[in-house]
């Protein structure tokens, strides 16, 4: 989820602008059928720890992916953690990740985390990006990308427009 002009959230920390409606509910579940391992910063598994494992009132097919998948959490400073099928990584090993992408089974999602998202792409490990874009320009906030001085190709491989007023850009990485 990023704003038109690139935040993931404001500049108070706030992702209450987020647009969601059935029909998102419908394009996630549908997407989850694709993935089989959630990855993560800190900040994000904090903000998400707090809010799914007890949760009655979202889509319940979303609601058991998040609860139930392998989740890859990336922290230099956490020890330990405390909700279902989550594994503490502290740092990013391009070999490792390339072995875990060779081995069969689903793809693997980064949700949330500029920083994990810039670092990721920044050592050529992200395959797809699939961004939805929300009807709102915040003018300031955390960037989805902190990159500097590099660029990256990507080539659109599909678009989708919701009734919400988002639209999901979905690309493919030019590094491959």
């Amino acid at each position: 989820m990023v704003s038109l002009d690139g935040y993931i959230e404001d500049s108070e920390k706030n992702i209450e602008w987020h647009r969601w409606n059935t029909e998102m509910d419908q394009y996630m579940g549908d997407f989850f059928k694709t993935v089989d391992t959630i990855i993560m910063g800190r900040k994000t598994y904090e903000l998400m720890v707090s809010y799914w494992p007890d949760i009655t009132t979202e889509d319940p097919v979303i609601t058991d992916n998040m609860n139930n998948l392998p989740k890859l959490i990336f922290s230099k400073t956490m020890t330990t953690t405390s909700w279902n099928n989550c594994r503490l990584m502290h740092e990013i090993n391009i070999d490792e990740f390339n072995a875990l992408k060779m081995q069969p089974g689903k793809d693997m999602v980064i949700f949330g985390g500029a920083n994990l998202a810039s670092a990721f792409t920044k050592k050529g490990l992200i395959d797809e990006f699939r961004l939805l874009v929300n009807p709102v320009i915040l003018g300031g906030g955390t960037h989805l990308f902190n990159i500097k001085d590099q660029k990256f190709e990507l080539f659109l491989m599909e678009s989708k427009a919701f009734n919400c007023g988002n639209v999901l850009l979905h690309y493919q990485s030019g590094h491959q």
